[in-house]
């Protein structure tokens, strides 16, 4: 039986007018220290952003959520976030925020392939 790694997973949220506290869930965000990974898998739904707030500019949020990609990827296209540690990297990314596109606080859990692990938090906590 394989042995099963430690993770961490954040959910990513859009929350259109952060003083309403109203959110949706559109991606999520995974770090598994012990197999080096750190992945994001997102999805952005403009039906259902512009039922909750049609004033949202779609084309500029679908902007800063590929920079999550472009973190977890790292390497010279990442800036400098990019260029980090990938536990500073998943860090910087959960980081408590107070803007439009925010993170949940980190969960904990045990998996043995990360990548599967994070099509199925997903799953579950997006489509």
């Amino acid at each position: 039986m394989q042995e099963k790694d430690l993770f961490e997973y954040a959910v990513l949220r859009v929350v259109p007018k952060v003083e309403r506290e109203e959110f949706i869930n559109i991606g999520v965000v995974l770090y598994c220290s012990k197999q080096k990974f750190l992945g994001v898998l997102y999805e952005l739904n403009t039906a259902k952003l512009n039922a909750l707030c049609g004033d949202l500019d779609c084309d500029v949020l679908r902007e800063h959520v590929s920079s999550f990609e472009r973190i977890c990827s790292g390497g010279a296209n990442s800036g400098t976030i990019g260029s980090l540690d990938i536990a500073s990297r998943f860090r910087w990314l959960t980081a408590t925020r107070s803007t439009v596109l925010q993170t949940s606080r980190a969960h904990p859990g045990l998996c043995t392939n990360p990548k599967e692990t994070l099509q199925k938090l997903y799953q579950e906590m997006v489509l």
